[in-house]
């Protein structure tokens, strides 16, 4: 029995790294189905698995078994109701790279991303890109929306891929770390990337006029090793993230700047949406809390939020 990591996945075949360097081709053996979680792949980018040799020739690996994962960051199926799919396992930090134009990447979206995250303790820096095609009001817009994130909690980085700035500061994010990348297709996630990286040269498309929004170029997860001990895993640029696996009781934990005030609501089980005495409710009010904030969280406790 051998063990490696899973680089790359799509859908039906896997690309499995040996601790040697060696990548093989791999398949499933049989039904896998991992308890208590449906998910539509049982195996993702960044799970370290056990393996046995199919057939040398053909460089092929079966995967037998898979270990216990650290953490991982899932969304609602788009494809199949009531499972998730998981984006990436065993990840050190969630970087999601947003632009707010060309293609705007929405308040409720960066939230969405956060909990999820939040969820697995992973921690999560906002790259906000292509702060070169942003005007006075949008650069000022930028900033606040920059310090809202960061009083919660979450670092932030203005970049242009374009012009170079801040990539230096983007790359030693990354310096020694599994890292998540994601977010919008069109936002120049894969332009950060080889600019940190060129020797990926990984395909970029420009943004859709008539639509205002990204074309995909990241059909499947895979990682790469851009450094030593230094691996990003790219994703699919992800149009909307709806929540899996959340009860709406929790959700409230996964905010920060909500979790700090879950004992100070009169009623220990509040919703923090009509109930009488609740601390949540007042700190918004009192501008202590973001009203995009709280309207997002409104958002998934209902599930009618709309996931762009």
């Amino acid at each position: 029995m051998q063990t490696g990591l899973i680089i790359r996945s799509t859908g039906s075949w896997y690309e499995v790294r040996h601790h040697d360097g060696h990548i093989y081709r791999a398949r499933l053996k049989g039904k896998f189905k991992i308890q208590g979680l449906k998910v539509t792949n049982p195996i993702a980018v960044g799970d370290r698995v056990q393996f046995e040799l199919e057939d040398e020739t053909e460089n092929t690996v079966v995967i037998t078994g898979i270990e216990p994962r650290e953490n991982y960051i899932i969304r609602k199926s788009v494809h199949k109701t009531a499972h998730g799919h998981i984006l990436a396992a065993n990840i050190d930090q969630a970087v999601l790279i947003v632009t707010l134009a060309f293609p705007r990447t929405s308040l409720g979206f960066i939230d969405r991303f956060l909990v999820a995250s939040e969820s697995f303790r992973i921690p999560t820096t906002l790259v906000f890109n292509k702060a070169d095609i942003l005007k006075d009001e949008a650069l000022d817009y930028q900033q606040e929306i920059i310090n809202l994130y960061e009083n919660i909690g979450y670092p932030c980085l203005e970049t242009s891929a374009t012009e170079g700035a801040n990539v230096d500061v983007f790359r030693n994010l990354l310096d020694q770390k599994i890292s998540l990348l994601s977010g919008h297709s069109g936002v120049g996630k894969s332009s950060l990337v080889n600019a940190v990286a060129p020797d990926l040269q990984l395909r970029t498309n420009e943004v859709s006029t008539f639509a205002n929004k990204g074309v995909h170029t990241t059909t499947f997860a895979e990682m790469f090793e851009i450094a030593p001990d230094t691996f990003i895993i790219d994703t699919p640029g992800i149009k909307e993230l709806g929540l899996a696996d959340m009860e709406k009781e929790e959700i409230s934990h996964y905010f920060p700047e909500m979790r700090d005030r879950l004992n100070q609501c009169r009623f220990h089980n509040c919703l923090h949406i009509n109930e009488p005495g609740c601390a949540v409710k007042e700190a918004v009010n009192e501008g202590d809390i973001a009203e995009s904030r709280y309207w997002s969280y409104l958002g998934m406790v209902s599930g009618e939020d709309n996931r762009k």
